[in-house]
């Protein structure tokens, strides 16, 4: 017997088919035929993966490895790197699937709904899906706030500016672009993404190699903390961090731009996407842990511009660094927002005109300029957002990009019989189990460092202190 018919039918519904899938219900799918159309090919699906990979979060690394020591730390940034390739590559194989049997899905809520069989499904994954992309569009839009504020101290230091200030510049950039009109139009933005991501990577590990040589330098220790306690709160927090580092929540989303038939493109894709993810991963989480060791801040950026004392490497190769970490951030917050986009257009607009038509032009305008605005008031009014990227790790990237995943996959693909023993089977139910332990435990370390600093939160404040 083949897998083909091994599968058993899943149900579809009026909610679950989708515009690729049905002609009629593509010329009523506004969502679809804009802001998701499927034009691209497999390199351009490979920019957008790697915009939504690879971001400056990644300069929190040497702060992971600091709750982990040298040999955990490593082994714990490759074991995640290795799972999240495995898992986005079992949703690409489910779409893959779906899609020969005549149901290519273009959203993640719509193949949950497919796979499980239930619209609860659909409606758990749109809301964590949501929560996820407008926490990153928050956070994109505060931290490159914090680079133009960083820029701006710099060329003006006793300057009256404060950081909400730059949150409104930001926010007026981003109201600009938004407006391109689907996810496939920012392909060539995004290929600049992946060159930026390439760069500042670099600059910050050549920064750390001259912090760690310099005679300014705080001492070397490695060692971790003398509580068990403290230390067994400190791994979960490092590893909530690592997961939303490697998070990805837009998979589905990605893979629906690529042109028909969609099979098998979408590995060539993640191994584009991965193969830039180990050039900009390892090099700044090791070379940062290697220069400030258990002194190094959530940031490393923050490690190498004290706000008391020189800067401990040369200041054209931080600002530079700043103003590309800046670039790649209004990337990010682009490519994030396509999901709230496709959402409001899907209701907002008609298909039947057309894209620029003065009816789909108005609300789409002022929709995506509302949705950027809030998105910008959240983050002039918690500065301190940034401190929350562990949580969302721990309750929003874990569930999604690694548990769902493998059990999608174990649900379609191997149904019944000698299957669910197979080696894959057992190692899929494995990953789950472990992933769940560790998004409870690590959501609750993280939660517990928010309480620990609680005291530091002011609203509408000019950042941390």
């Amino acid at each position: 017997m083949t897998e083909a018919a091994e599968r058993p039918s899943m149900p579809p519904s009026s909610d679950v088919e989708t515009a690729a899938g049905s002609g009629k219900q593509a010329a009523a799918d506004a969502g679809a035929a804009f802001v998701l159309e499927s034009k691209g090919t497999w390199w351009h699906a490979g920019f957008h993966m790697t915009t939504a990979t690879v971001g400056p979060a990644l300069l929190t690394l040497p702060y992971a490895l600091r709750g982990l020591g040298w040999w955990l730390g490593v082994a714990a940034l490759t074991a995640l790197a290795a799972v999240t390739f495995h898992c986005y590559l079992l949703v690409s194989r489910v779409l893959d699937r779906c899609e020969a049997a005549g149901r290519r899905h273009i959203r993640f809520r719509e193949l949950a709904a497919d796979v499980f069989g239930s619209e609860w499904a659909s409606y758990l994954v749109l809301v964590v899906q949501t929560a996820i992309n407008a926490g990153v569009s928050i956070g994109s839009i505060l931290l490159a706030a914090d680079c133009l504020q960083i820029i701006y101290l710099h060329v003006a230091p006793h300057g009256h500016l404060k950081l909400y200030h730059f949150v409104i510049v930001v926010a007026v950039v981003l109201a600009l672009l938004s407006q391109m009109p689907s996810l496939h139009s920012l392909r060539y933005i995004n290929f600049g993404s992946l060159i930026v991501s390439v760069g500042y990577t670099m600059l910050v590990s050549a920064a750390c190699i001259c912090a760690g040589l310099s005679s300014n330098a705080p001492p070397k220790d490695y060692s971790l903390s003398s509580s068990n306690s403290a230390r067994t709160f400190n791994a979960f927090l490092s590893i909530s961090i690592l997961a939303s580092v490697f998070g990805n929540s837009i998979l589905p989303e990605i893979q629906a731009t690529l042109a028909p038939p969609a099979s098998g493109k979408m590995t060539k894709a993640l191994v584009l996407c991965y193969s830039v993810l180990s050039l900009t991963f390892y090099f700044p989480a090791i070379t940062g842990y290697w220069a400030f060791g258990n002194q190094v801040r959530s940031n490393v950026l923050k490690s190498l511009m004290p706000d008391t004392g020189p800067w401990l490497a040369p200041t054209w190769l931080l600002i530079l660094a700043v103003v590309l970490v800046l670039l790649q951030l209004i990337a990010i917050a682009l490519v994030y927002s396509q999901v709230a986009y496709e959402i409001i257009e899907t209701k907002s607009a008609d298909a039947a005109r057309g894209r620029f038509s003065r009816r789909n032009l108005a609300p789409r305008v002022a929709l995506r300029t509302a949705y950027v605005a809030g998105c910008a008031l959240v983050a002039a009014m918690l500065p301190f957002f940034g401190e929350i990227i562990a949580v969302v790790g721990a309750v929003g990237y874990i569930p999604l990009d690694v548990v769902i995943p493998v059990v999608m996959y174990n649900m379609a693909l191997a149904p019944r019989g000698g299957r669910r023993r197979s080696a894959a089977y057992l190692a899929n139910v494995a990953i789950m189990v472990v992933f769940i332990g560790l998004g409870v435990i690590g959501a609750v370390a993280s939660v517990r460092k928010l309480a620990i600093n609680a005291g530091r939160f002011k609203l509408f404040s000019n950042g941390l202190p």
